[in-house]
């Protein structure tokens, strides 16, 4: 898999991750949505770890400005 998130789309993701951790454990968000966003969060905790998104490779995006 080569790189194609840049530094502003993986902090952009962990932040969002972590907003949506705190919903979840106040209590703010319940039920079904809770789980769909727990998803969500979970695939972007992961992609900001690895750089890469499948769903950027579909649409030819790459966000990366180092060439692997």
């Amino acid at each position: 898999m080569k790189k194609n998130m840049g530094g502003a789309d993986r902090i952009i993701r962990l932040i969002l991750t972590a907003v949506i951790a705190v919903l979840y454990f106040t209590g703010t968000i319940t039920g079904t949505l809770a789980y769909v966003l727990l998803a969500l969060g979970t695939v972007f905790l992961i992609t900001s770890f690895v750089s890469f998104c499948p769903l950027y490779t579909l649409v030819g995006l790459n966000t990366c400005k180092v060439k692997n």
